[in-house]
């Protein structure tokens, strides 16, 4: 068996998130069925843009295909030519400014998604820092949109705020599209001001793999335009878009897991930890801010190497997969979020095996 400990990177890995059963049953119907896809994609953008408040939404197959389409929606603006061309030179206003410390790799990088959109990447700032006024210094004529990127991969300190960047945005009349895959709140960052605001179906929605861009009307209808362009190689089947529907229902009526819940299933995790030979385990909040917890363990160098640890704990029939991101300071992380209690006893009595317990 394979278990996830983390709905985003890992998750990709081991196929994202795991589906309720009547996201499954929605699955089933789209599956079993006929739609003429262009009016399916059009009624189920415009319900969940009624649902989550903004003016307009698409579902895409992905976050990834989110930031391709609509980087060349921006650089498009609706034109039929550009919609089979889109990498033609004619069009220069093709700049995506993001700040530095965004440009990061989440199983593949961000640049990579925006070249394919057509999209010339110019970073702002630092790797260290990126103010308002680093964006602003970088808009040209041949700037199509700044592009921000809310999430733990991303550098935390000395970065300017979303509010700070659709300030910059409309102080210049330009489109701002922000990457909010992983995040939980699916209707703050389009109120915040956000022109283009993109998420994951499969991670914290709990959907299948899907995406969503919502924002602006205009915006958006260019971004589904690009279903006849390049996102014709990135499209979404409707099975899946019948079952991200049900899965954003499903999340605005239940909500996700609270703070106190979480803790509450963490800290005996956390004390089953601490008595295995080795390690130290702590509990400490998602690096973004959000109110995710998880356990982070902290492995003994004399005992066993993190990166061996890591190893070994995704050999044999049951493979635990960890958050890798601090191996080289010795320092793995658990993600329990759609993990029972069972599951992490299986983390506890794998460990112990592992180092000898």
């Amino acid at each position: 068996s394979r278990t996830s400990y983390t709905p985003e990177y890992l998750s990709t890995i081991l196929g994202v998130s795991k589906v309720s059963d009547k996201v499954s049953e929605a699955q089933k119907t789209g599956g079993q069925n006929f739609f003429v896809m262009k009016d399916l994609l059009k009624e189920t953008g415009a319900y969940l843009a009624h649902r989550l408040g903004s003016e307009d939404a698409f579902i895409v197959s992905s976050a990834s295909a989110g930031i391709a389409q609509s980087v060349a929606a921006v650089i498009g603006k609706g034109d039929a030519y550009h919609l089979m061309h889109p990498y033609d030179s004619r069009y220069q206003c093709k700049e995506i400014i993001i700040p530095k410390g965004h440009n990061v790799n989440y199983g593949t990088s961000v640049e990579l998604m925006i070249q394919q959109g057509g999209g010339k990447v110019v970073e702002a700032g630092y790797a260290n820092e990126c103010t308002p006024e680093h964006i602003d210094m970088n808009i040209t004529e041949n700037t199509a949109a700044i592009f921000y990127v809310k999430s733990h991969h991303t550098v935390q300190k000395s970065v300017l705020t979303v509010e700070e960047a659709v300030m910059v945005a409309k102080e210049h009349s330009v489109p701002l599209i922000i990457d909010v895959a992983a995040e939980e709140d699916l209707t703050k960052y389009y109120k915040l001001g956000c022109d283009l605001v993109i998420y994951s179906g499969a991670k914290a929605i709990e959907g299948p793999s899907s995406g969503l861009v919502l924002g602006k009307e205009e915006l958006v209808s260019w971004v589904r335009m690009q279903s006849s362009g390049l996102g014709r190689s990135m499209k979404i089947g409707k099975e899946n878009i019948l079952g991200f529907v049900e899965a954003v229902d499903q999340y605005l009526d239940l909500g996700s897991e609270s703070k106190e819940s979480m803790l509450a299933r963490l800290n005996p995790f956390i004390d089953a930890l601490n008595l295995i030979p080795g390690i130290k385990a702590q509990c400490v909040q998602d690096g973004a801010g959000r109110e995710i917890y998880r356990a982070s363990v902290k492995v003994d160098s004399k005992l066993m190497n993190a990166h061996e640890l890591i190893d070994r704990l995704k050999d044999g029939n049951t493979a635990v997969y960890t958050r890798e991101y601090q191996a080289n300071n010795g320092i793995i992380e658990f993600d329990i979020r759609s993990v029972n209690e069972d599951e992490m006893s299986v983390i506890v009595d794998k460990l112990k095996n592992v180092l000898g317990g």
